[in-house]
C-alpha cells in the first residue's frame, strides 16, 4: 500500500484533533473507533472481509504500513474469524497514540509540549497542513449537505466519525442538529464502515456478548414468552434491549 493516500485511522484522528487546543475530541471512543478504522482500511485493501458479524482474513500479505499490519497478523494469527465486537473492544487501547506519534513521523502534526496546572507535563498536536484536515471535512460536508452517495472511504469515514461521537463535535449546538442526523445517515452507505461503527457502539454500550441478529431475536417484550422463560430457569443469561445497561465484554474470543 503506497503512502500517497492517508489511511482512513489518520483521517479520523485527523477530524478530531481540534485546531486551536490540540487535543482531540471523545479520546476515550476514538481508540475504539481507530480499531474499526483499521479493519475498514484493510477491508478496502482486500486483506479481510466481512462474513456475518465476523472479521476473516482473506489475504496476509502485508500491506506495507506497519501499524495496519500489526493488525493484520494478530487477526491472522487468531485463525478464525472473529467479531467485529470483541475485536474492537480487546485490548488494542493506546492506538490514538500510535497514530499520534505516526502523523508526527509523517509531519502531518507536530508535537507542542506544555504543562497541565503548572506542574504535569501535557503533550498537545497541532496539524502542521491545515488544509488537509479541511479537505477530509470538505468530503463530509458534501455528502452531508448533496445528499450524492458517498465513496466508499468516505463513507466510512461518515460512519466511524458517528460511531465515536465526532458529530457533536463537527457540527454543534442545535445549528448542527439536521447535519448530525445526516452524518448518521451515510452508515448506511458502506456495509463494512456500518459493520465496524455498530460494533464501536455497541463496545461503548456494553452489547457485545452476542452478536447482533440474536440480541434482536433475544430482546425481551412487555411480558416474557415461555421459551424465554425457560432460558431464564436454566440459568442462561437474557439478553436486554439494545441500550440497556449491561457489563463490558470481557477478552476476545
Amino acid at each position: 500500500m503506497g503512502r500517497s493516500r492517508r489511511t482512513i485511522p489518520e483521517e479520523l484522528l485527523l477530524l478530531a484533533l481540534d485546531p486551536t487546543t490540540g487535543t482531540t475530541a471523545q479520546p476515550q471512543s476514538l481508540d475504539l473507533g481507530l480499531a474499526g478504522a483499521q479493519l475498514v482500511e484493510l477491508a478496502l485493501a482486500g486483506r479481510i472481509a466481512p462474513d456475518g458479524d465476523r472479521i476473516a482474513v482473506v489475504m496476509p500479505r502485508p500491506t506495507g504500513d506497519p501499524t495496519l499490519d500489526s493488525a493484520l497478523e494478530l487477526l491472522r494469527r487468531r485463525g478464525s474469524p472473529v467479531r467485529a465486537v470483541h475485536w474492537i473492544g480487546g485490548p488494542r487501547l493506546g492506538l490514538r497514540q500510535i497514530y499520534l506519534a505516526h502523523l508526527e513521523r509523517c509531519g502531518m502534526v507536530h508535537a507542542v509540549a506544555g504543562q497541565m496546572c503548572g506542574v504535569l507535563p501535557t503533550t498537545r498536536y497541532q496539524a502542521t497542513d491545515t488544509a488537509i484536515s479541511r479537505e477530509i471535512r470538505a468530503r463530509l460536508d458534501s455528502a452531508i449537505r448533496t445528499g450524492v452517495p458517498p465513496d466508499p472511504r468516505t463513507a466510512a469515514l461518515a460512519a466511524l466519525a458517528h460511531a465515536v461521537g465526532l458529530g457533536k463535535h463537527l457540527y454543534p449546538g442545535n445549528e448542527g442538529r439536521s447535519s448530525r442526523s445526516r452524518l448518521r445517515d451515510l452508515i448506511r452507505h458502506d456495509p463494512m464502515g456500518g459493520l465496524v461503527a455498530h460494533a464501536v457502539m455497541d463496545v461503548q454500550n456494553g452489547v457485545a456478548a452476542q452478536p447482533r441478529r440474536e440480541r434482536a431475536a433475544a430482546a425481551p417484550a412487555s411480558a416474557p414468552a415461555p421459551a424465554a422463560r425457560a432460558t431464564a430457569a436454566s440459568g442462561l443469561p437474557l439478553q436486554p434491549r439494545r441500550g440497556a445497561p449491561m457489563a463490558r465484554a470481557g477478552a476476545a474470543h
